[in-house]
């Protein structure tokens, strides 16, 4: 198991910007992620598989409904706070970070925001402490930057619903005890259901073969004939909104978590340019080196600024949907780009496991892909400041 080494990087003194409790919840997530997920991470990466230990402290430093209310179990954080706990665990893994995530947003955050009383009770607390994991279905084979375009399709059978379809590309689906699934009813709206693990007709097979998100569990939910009970039916928010605001607070917390894997790989790469000796000085004293590390902190510093006027925004209720993709896109596109550039100030060494750049590059290809693609957001922030719709 090798030493975490990582010194977080704050040119432009945005420490200053938070909170004491938002230092005391990152410098917390940050300890644990040190202590207990980077010694472990790359074995699990090689082997493609998912540190399922890791599920209890996940859950204790907060990473679970971060910012759902104490009386459900959450640590009743504010939204600063809760992208900050997505940036420390992204910087030790995207996968882990997905994990935490799905749970909160995609989750807990359809349950407290469209269910019931009962619903909030039965589940949350039991996803906030990690008994339970929840996954989220909406992509399917056939529909994934349309997403409105689902085959998954339930019934009103008197007593219950009859729940028919399937999802793939799904975090945390072979090991989830509840999926919140989106589907169409008769008259084609579409709706949130709660399925459980045990009902008849519901499985999640894995997804296996995969070079990205490795340490990441992934699967496909599948409903043959599944009779969900009326009272699993999220009643208060129907329609293609309801899915896509839930992805809100997921793109936000991917915003924060792509800060995170570019700053490991930045800190990384500065620390190997200041030990590596060529030609009798330190690759860091390379014109063409210095070029790669300035551009890097330069880019971290940007995305760092942008994300945390975003969380403002998202703390006062402000934050649009156009700015979060702003914030997802940009952030992602820029932890890709300096994972690349990271990579090749270590030259051969940086595709060697022993070494977390190689690991982030493939997940980052994922993570520029899924909960909107690169170039879908693109277009959102087109819409947005054009009022034309390149989607139709």
């Amino acid at each position: 198991m090798k030493s975490d080494l990582f010194q977080a990087p704050d040119y432009y003194q945005i420490d200053d910007l938070l909170t004491d409790e938002h230092k005391l919840v990152r410098d917390t997530a940050r300890e644990w992620v040190k202590k207990n997920l980077s010694p472990i991470i790359e074995e699990y990466a090689q082997r493609a598989e998912f540190p399922k230990e890791l599920i209890n402290g996940l859950a204790e430093v907060g990473a679970f409904g971060s910012y759902i209310p104490e009386k459900y179990g959450g640590a009743g954080l504010d939204q600063i706070s809760y992208g900050l706990i997505m940036q420390e665990l992204e910087r030790g893994d995207s996968g882990v970070r997905s994990t935490a995530s799905v749970q909160s947003s995609l989750v807990m955050g359809p349950i407290y925001n469209y269910g019931t009383e009962a619903q909030r009770q039965k589940y949350l607390p039991k996803l906030a402490s990690g008994e339970w994991m929840g996954s989220f279905g909406l992509t399917e084979p056939n529909h994934g930057s349309n997403p409105g375009g689902m085959e998954t399709k339930f019934k009103d059978m008197g007593d219950h619903y009859l729940l028919n379809g399937a999802k793939m590309w799904i975090s945390n689906a072979p090991i989830c005890n509840v999926a919140v699934v989106w589907a169409k009813n008769e008259e084609g709206r579409i709706h949130g259901l709660i399925v459980e693990r045990g009902m008849e007709g519901f499985s999640t097979p894995e997804t296996h073969n995969k070079w990205s998100l490795r340490a990441s569990i992934t699967g496909e939910l599948i409903f043959d004939n599944v009779k969900v009970p009326k009272e699993n039916l999220l009643p208060n928010k129907s329609g293609l909104g309801a899915p896509l605001l839930c992805l809100d607070s997921a793109r936000y917390g991917i915003a924060w978590g792509a800060i995170g894997a570019a700053m490991d790989c930045y800190d990384t790469a500065l620390r190997y340019a200041k030990e590596r000796t060529q030609f009798g000085k330190p690759i860091g004293q390379f014109q063409l080196q210095q070029k790669k590390l300035a551009e890097m902190i330069t880019e971290i510093t940007k995305a760092q600024l942008l994300t945390w006027r975003l969380g403002v925004l998202k703390n006062e209720g402000r934050a649009t949907s156009a700015q979060i993709s702003m914030a997802k896109r940009n952030n992602v596109d820029m932890a890709l780009k300096i994972a690349r550039e990271a990579r090749q100030v270590l030259g051969a060494m940086g595709i060697s496991g022993e070494y977390s750049i190689m690991r982030h590059a493939m997940n980052l290809e994922s993570v520029i892909t899924y909960e909107g693609t690169h170039d879908v957001h693109l277009l959102i922030t087109g819409l947005d400041i054009t009022g034309l719709n390149a989607f139709k």
